[in-house]
């Protein structure tokens, strides 16, 4: 039991994007100096401008800079920091990278190595709560869980429903876990198709007191990473959240846990099931910090200066409510988008947690999430229609989001009454991703570009023949017509009200709508619709040969299928490629059953967005 205390002057963050960003946030707040490390991609990155001091990791890879722990531990120890904080990800769940922060005579902003030992493996943490893994799967375990001994977020995890496609799903698990978090170990469990992730939110100190902070649930996942939670969980009885709570403080005090920390389950058939203990901040800390008013960032610093907690945790207020904003298609296998992040302005209402700024770029190296939204209410009926609301009424313009995805689940049914489970994307994915475009914006982009054109001479006071403006909107393309008049620009069936360079209102059914316009190079964004202008006389294109395989998303080739050469027979579905992009691993698979005429990519290759990886012709 810790007695003494300690003063934190300067903290080094030793992560990246949003979450520095908000530490520095809190920092700031206790008058804490602060130092951003940064990758050579990084060097403009909002984390790196906004603390007090920033240090370069040369590289770009995570392997070559943010998962260098003898080279954070140098440049904390060169800019003068005393404390260390890990963040999530990356190195925040590594005991040798602990040590090294407490042997340079820093303060480490988490629990004890030993802790981190204990339950920063799954496999270990589910041996000390008595659980053991699968050993041979059979038939009678399918469908099973490939899982990564090691760090989160979904990757190296595999859902396995056919024996024969295990062990490629072990490879691949492998591989991609050792990308994102230097270790390769991975291991298999029972998969339970229709259960609800809860977790429990943990606080310690060093004098013996342990504060279970609220639950929270995050069963809207993709690819096994949260993408909605809230809290507390909806609809639990009572006694199953006095049981998570039990299980939550039993596995803190098994390891002398220290600091913020959570503990994972499964709800399925009125059981909990112990998944994981994460010892670190999570990703969705801030609907506990909305419902118990605890700033958990400023409760870790003064637990690591050795500060106790008072005996009991707040009580609970409210409820609150976080989605993540990616930057990725939804509709296309949820592919990364990358490219320059030209506005993003959320309404005061609600949280906003981010490491981007207005003209920062997304590139390929790391995760692919933009922002955290987040909105706190007297009840969960209120906190739902209040995010959807501010997500819907967000100003984003840039690559393509998951934004109308959030929208559209924040108001399912099977949300707003908390049936959901993990499984709800993988049922409804395709309603929540059917195009909705606006019928009206490609006439409201056009004379927006009318007006914009008209100051250099655009305008005329006579007659015209119809102008046509041709634009791409939701893959489909669509040509407008409008006429200059002495009364201003007409459309037929629609009645122009205004038609300015940014804001355009149209009457429609007799009533006003206002369509605000955006444009940046051939991309307009009209409202939340983007469109893509198309030239009047389009160039005649070269058309791709039947089978053709472009890439989806810009990455790097990490592996080609064994034995796969020009002349190969496959069949449809067979995985040819794979490509790695902000830290996920992609498959490419045949399109067709036929033969490998063409194999454009090897090992290794960086390729962009519509890169021809491969041909496959069907046979005639």
């Amino acid at each position: 039991m810790t007695t003494s205390t300690t003063s934190i002057s300067t903290l080094l963050v030793a992560n990246r994007g949003e979450i520095a960003c908000r530490i520095f946030r809190t920092c700031a707040d206790l008058g804490i100096r602060t130092v951003a490390v940064h990758s050579d991609a990084d060097a403009n990155a909002r984390h790196a401008r906004v603390a007090d001091t920033a240090v370069r990791l040369p590289g770009a890879t995570p392997a070559d800079t943010y998962l260098r722990a003898d080279l954070v531990v140098k440049a904390a120890v060169s800019a003068g920091a005393d404390a260390v904080h890990p963040g999530y990800g990356f190195l925040s769940e590594n005991a040798d990278f602990a040590r090294a922060v407490l042997d340079a005579g820093l303060v480490w902003i988490g629990p004890p190595p030993e802790a981190i030992e204990a339950m920063a493996s799954k496999t270990r943490a589910k041996e000390l709560m008595g659980i053991a893994p699968l050993g041979d799967v059979t038939e009678s375990d399918l469908p099973v869980l490939v899982k990564a001994a090691a760090g989160g977020g979904g990757r190296g995890m595999r859902v396995v429903r056919r024996l024969d496609e295990l062990s490629a799903a072990l490879e691949s698990a492998r591989a991609e876990a050792a990308s994102a978090f230097g270790d390769g170990e991975v291991f298999v469990e029972p998969y339970l198709e229709r259960g609800r992730h809860v977790e429990v939110q943990i606080l310690a100190d060093t004098h013996g007191t342990v504060w279970p902070l609220g639950t929270r649930d995050c069963s809207l996942q993709r690819r096994h990473q949260k993408v909605i939670e809230e809290a507390p969980a909806p609809a639990l009885p009572e006694g199953l959240v006095k049981e998570v709570y039990a299980l939550a403080v039993r596995a803190a005090r098994s390891v002398a846990y220290v600091g913020a920390g959570t503990v994972e389950f499964l709800v399925a058939d009125g059981r909990a099931h112990f998944l994981e203990m994460n010892t670190r901040l999570q990703v969705e800390h801030p609907v506990t910090e909305a419902v118990s008013g605890v700033d958990l960032v400023a409760e870790q610093i003064r637990v690591a200066e050795g500060h106790p907690l008072p005996l009991d945790p707040p009580p609970a207020r409210g409820h609150a409510i976080e989605a993540r904003l990616y930057a990725e298609d939804p509709a296309r296998d949820w592919a990364p988008q990358t490219g320059t992040l030209h506005r993003l302005a959320v309404p005061d209402s609600v949280r906003l947690d981010t490491g981007y700024t207005d003209g920062d770029e997304i590139g390929v190296h790391y995760d692919a999430m933009l922002a955290k939204v987040v909105a706190h209410a007297p009840t969960r009926a209120e906190a739902l229609r209040k995010l959807a609301h501010a997500l819907e009424n967000t100003t984003l313009h840039g690559p393509i989001t998951n934004r109308d995805l959030l929208v559209r689940s924040l108001r399912h049914e099977e949300f707003t009454a908390a049936r959901m489970d993990t499984g709800f994307y993988d049922r409804h994915l395709t309603e929540l991703t059917a195009p909705a475009p606006d019928p009206h914006a490609p006439l409201a982009a056009a004379l927006a570009d009318a007006h914009g054109r008209s100051r250099f001479g655009g305008w005329r006071n006579l007659p015209s023949q119809p102008q046509t403006k041709r634009y791409l909107m939701a893959g489909e393309e669509h040509e407008v017509h409008y006429r200059h008049t002495r009364e201003g620009l007409t459309a037929d069936g629609v009645r122009v009200v205004h038609a300015g360079a940014r804001l355009v209102v149209l009457e429609v059914d007799g009533v006003h709508r206002k369509f605000e316009v955006s444009g940046y190079g051939d991309q307009v964004h009209v409202n939340n619709t983007t469109l893509t202008a198309l030239p009047r006389f389009p160039d005649a294109k070269a058309q791709l040969a039947p089978g053709s395989l472009l890439a989806p998303m810009p990455g790097t080739v990490v592996r080609v299928a064994e034995g796969l050469e020009v002349g190969s027979e496959v069949e449809a579905g067979q995985p040819l490629l794979w490509l790695e992009a902000m830290k996920m691993q992609h498959q490419i698979t045949a399109p067709t059953t036929g033969t490998l005429t063409e194999l454009r990519v090897a090992v290794g290759q960086q390729v962009e967005p519509g890169s021809l990886l491969a041909v496959v012709q069907a046979p005639l």
